[in-house]
């Protein structure tokens, strides 16, 4: 139910997920979020640098277009409570736009994130265990994870969650989730979820 990960539903024969995604845009820096589209995603770098920053290649060059694609498989397995999920993704930067852009060449970078978990007890206690790399261009990043998810109610829309996150060189970063752009080292967050 939901694509979700984990085996919150404890289903009693293999529940298997194979995916292929792909998306394209094409993305300026006046629809970047925080200024005008709210909706719109940041491009960012590898190293988590704003795709959109002025002098960001060179002095004087400026991005003011960019054609953003990405493809991914992913895969999963549930059962009894059990789950292995896995995802392949890749990237690619091309047609830059702007001041001085024409020596841009296109950037392309690739990862992958896995993620195990179990219901340690049915729709009440799970624990998980994650790993995810970047590999890129301008900068190589992993987030190494494990938590436990208490189900308050035993439903799938309320939870409670401690987690411990492994940062090296984040590439992502918002006041919504617990780790800053650029990030190091280890992360330890309690939230409440509510999904309605």
């Amino acid at each position: 139910l939901y694509g979700t990960f984990g085996d919150y539903d404890y289903h009693e024969k293999f529940a298997t997920r194979l995916a292929v995604h792909y998306t394209k845009s094409t993305e300026d820096k006046q629809s970047q979020p925080g200024t005008d589209g709210i909706e719109n995603s940041q491009i960012r770098l590898t190293d988590g640098s704003v795709i959109f920053t002025p002098d960001l290649f060179a002095l004087g060059t400026t991005v003011d277009r960019v054609r953003y694609e990405m493809a991914s498989v992913d895969g999963g397995i549930k059962c009894k409570g059990f789950s292995l999920e896995a995802e392949y993704y890749w990237g690619w930067l091309s047609d830059f736009r702007g001041t001085n852009t024409a020596g841009i060449a296109d950037i392309d970078d690739d990862g992958f994130q896995v993620q195990t978990s179990a219901m340690i007890v049915p729709r009440v206690v799970q624990g998980y265990a994650g790993r995810s790399e970047i590999r890129g261009v301008f900068a190589n990043a992993s987030e190494t994870r494990a938590g436990v998810s208490w189900y308050v109610v035993k439903k799938r829309g309320l939870r409670f969650n401690t987690e411990w996150l492994h940062l090296i060189r984040c590439p992502v970063g918002y006041t919504a989730v617990p780790y800053p752009v650029g990030g190091n080292g280890d992360v330890y967050h309690v939230n409440f979820e509510m999904n309605f």
